[in-house]
């Protein structure tokens, strides 16, 4: 064996290491997430993730190769977060509320917490027809443009741990909660008008908010869609003085109890 098939083979134990280590490394993942629900214990934590890539940093100062390593490592951390993920979620979240409710933040920072995929089901649309929602309600109408989105809808059953975010008019149509609860469990983030107004005040993508924007405009239209908001709800959560770690977490909390009564049933 010559020197270049001795480096070779050298190389080929370091991929077995690597491979066994990654494989023990996933199992203690999904020890770490069964330990934290039996113990009542916050499932998200970011500050932990910081203080893990801190320490990584420190360790590869000076070193060769560090970028491609934290790269690396980046990208185990990420996969660790899609493990967590299938743990917690066999099924779609379903973010549905009234326009400024928090459905696209939380989107997000679902999305960075746990490596999720993200649908926004009017930025897809928006990009499909080639046109703003304004201009699609204004050249073809809302109910051209609700038919996209109970299509949309129905596509998304061939997903799973995905969160769609929904437009605030999606569960105001029986079909389209159906198809939500296929392979969805629905979340309603709520928020009161006054938050509401705050938060799009500044927006011109709202068709239905346009010539509006005020806070007794916007309680009127809430309320003729409460009730169609909370019969399609599985969650109910208050986004209103919350930042985004606490709204996901007491998502997160909802969605374990929600499923752990279910097994029960």
């Amino acid at each position: 064996m010559n020197h270049l098939d001795e480096l070779r083979v050298r190389l080929s134990v370091c991929d077995e290491q690597i491979l066994e280590c990654l494989l023990k490394r996933n199992a203690i993942v999904e020890d770490i997430m069964k330990y934290k629900e039996s113990h009542n214990m916050q499932i998200i934590q970011p500050e932990q993730e910081k203080r893990q890539k801190q320490k990584l940093e420190k360790e590869l100062e000076g070193m060769n190769h560090a970028k491609e390593i934290l790269d690396i490592f980046n990208r185990i951390t990420y996969n660790s977060k899609k493990i967590q993920a299938r743990h917690l979620f066999h099924y779609n979240i379903v973010l549905i509320g009234f326009m400024g409710s928090g459905k696209s933040t939380i989107s997000d920072y679902l999305s960075t917490m746990f490596a999720m995929e993200t649908v926004e089901m009017d930025q897809i649309i928006s990009q499909r027809e080639g046109m703003s929602i304004s201009d699609i309600f204004a050249v073809y109408g809302e109910e051209y443009f609700r038919n996209l989105e109970t299509s949309l809808l129905i596509e998304m059953q061939a997903k799973n741990n995905v969160v769609i975010s929904c437009g605030g008019g999606t569960p105001m149509r029986d079909n389209n909660v159906v198809e939500m609860k296929k392979n969805g469990r629905v979340v309603l983030l709520t928020a009161s008008p006054e938050t509401i107004y705050h938060r799009v005040k500044d927006s011109h993508d709202r068709p239905l908010l346009e010539n509006n924007k005020n806070v007794s405009f916007i309680t009127e239209l809430m309320e003729k869609r409460r009730e169609k908001y909370e019969a399609a709800a599985d969650v109910i959560i208050q986004t209103d003085g919350k930042n985004e770690l606490e709204v996901c977490e007491e998502l997160v909390q909802r969605l374990m109890e929600l499923e752990e009564k279910s097994g029960r049933a």
